[in-house]
């Protein structure tokens, strides 16, 4: 059996303490409160309130169409209510921020835009565009979210811009033609209208779900950097401001390995004044690339917003580890002001979905036949941040630590939080000292553990 973390102070204290262990003895389970002490004990860990970095707009995943189908149809209105609750509500995991993809992902029944046309036709005009493949399941369910959390920002992306629009004329495959500039800069004009007329503001926008790849099962586009900064300066962000719309342009939504593509399109004269930040995703490369980027233009936000668990890692521990060090604490550490998983749910089949991934892993499993719900690593991995980190919290300075991973927060209520991750093979005690404050704690290997405290 593990050893289970115990306070240095026995008498209940103002520390509050939430605790995940690696042998998933303790999942996300309140300890025994810590009391302050006078003297330090292993490790110091110094937490300042005074350095102040990035706003937080919080932890979330993205609200697929296979999400919102499961949620919406495969569960009973209480099932529905709890999960949604458990998700988006104060005592749950307190999401506050999700996205939306414009069109299909790979996590969609059918392949579609919101203006396909048959072969070789194309619609300028936008005479038929519709969003009301969204009205089915996706809208109902983030009006919902919006509901229970009317803090949640909302983000959105689409896998490709129509087929007409495209050198393939299909969804499947090639890259804009520059001809069709102001043609998708309006689709994505019209999609944001479209949802804040349903009632969901869409704050955030990035112009292509992972450019630099064009998966050939399902919808996807390849949109160079070049291209990116010349539709960016030439189309999207000029029309975005000839109509009023607030929505802020996020530059790349791709992995940390290519940090050079984002650089060269922040570093275009015409597309920077219309970037307000850069997206990421995990699937190759280094967290640290965000700190880079970030370093060469401080004035542009940083958002990490796609990764996904699934069956090609299973172990509880491992991924357990991996997501708390890289995700909650690496890119919040480098700079993250939002920090996205990929499917809020998916099904025991890991579905629905039609091509792309076969075995990625949603935040939650939701059985399709029963409703039933499981709550898988990254459910854990993301409370430790979303239930305490709430938004408008700011990222404060922290030790950097080896073997203890940590970052740490002051919420606006003026209460901080520490999130650390004992990545040593044997129990670390250490100490925090915070504003002339100190308290001790021994943490499992493998284990993690939110403090939350009022200085």
């Amino acid at each position: 059996m593990a050893i289970l973390a115990l306070p240095m102070m026995a008498q209940a204290g103002p520390v509050k303490v939430w605790q995940t262990n690696a042998d998933q003895s303790q999942l996300l389970a309140q300890q025994p409160d810590i009391a302050f002490s006078k003297k330090a004990a292993g490790t110091v860990i110094t937490v300042d309130p005074k350095q102040r970095f990035q706003t937080m707009v919080g932890f979330g995943a993205a609200m697929t169409d296979a999400s919102a189908e499961l949620i919406r149809n495969h569960m009973t209105a209480s099932q529905r209510d709890g999960l949604m609750d458990d998700l988006f509500g104060k005592k749950g995991l307190d999401f506050s921020f999700t996205r939306l993809t414009i069109g299909a992902s790979d996590f969609s029944g059918n392949h579609y835009s919101y203006d396909d046309m048959p072969a070789a036709q194309t619609d300028p005009n936008m005479t038929r565009f519709s969003i009301d493949a969204a009205r089915r399941d996706v809208i109902p369910a983030v009006k919902q979210a919006l509901a229970i959390n009317p803090k949640l920002t909302v983000m959105a992306s689409p896998w490709s811009a129509p087929g007409w629009m495209k050198t393939t004329d299909s969804l499947i495959l090639g890259s804009l033609k520059p001809e069709a500039y102001p043609y998708f800069a309006d689709y994505l004009s019209r999609y944001i209208k479209a949802m804040r007329a349903e009632g969901i503001p869409i704050s955030l926008l990035t112009l292509q779900n992972e450019p630099g790849f064009e998966p050939d099962t399902y919808p996807g586009m390849r949109v160079e950097p070049s291209s990116r900064a010349a539709f960016i300066g030439g189309y999207l962000g000029p029309k975005f401001k000839a109509e009023g719309l607030r929505t802020q342009i996020l530059d790349y939504d791709h992995n940390w390995d290519t940090p050079s593509s984002p650089l060269t399109v922040l570093a275009d004269a015409r597309a920077n004044p219309f970037i307000a930040g850069v997206a990421w995703h995990c699937y190759a490369g280094d967290v640290a690339a965000q700190g880079a980027v970030h370093d060469a233009y401080p004035d542009k936000d940083t958002y990490f917003t796609e990764c996904s668990g699934g069956e090609w890692a299973p172990e509880f521990d491992k991924n357990f580890a991996w997501t708390v060090k890289n995700l909650i604490i690496g890119s919040t550490r480098h700079w993250s002001k939002g920090v996205l998983m990929w499917n809020l749910a998916l099904d025991e089949n890991f579905g629905p979905h039609k091509g792309g991934c076969s075995d990625c892993r949603g935040i939650v499993t939701i059985n399709s036949k029963t409703g039933e719900v499981k709550k898988n690593i990254e459910y854990y991995a993301f409370g430790h941040a979303s239930k305490f980190v709430k938004v408008g919290a700011m990222r404060i300075a922290s030790d950097d630590v080896d073997g203890l991973s940590n970052v740490a927060f002051r919420n606006r209520d003026g209460s901080l939080v520490l999130i650390v991750l004992n990545t040593h093979a044997q129990p670390g005690l250490f100490s925090v000292s915070a504003g002339g404050k100190t308290f001790s704690y021994t943490l499992p290997a493998g284990a993690a553990a939110s403090f939350v405290w009022k200085p």
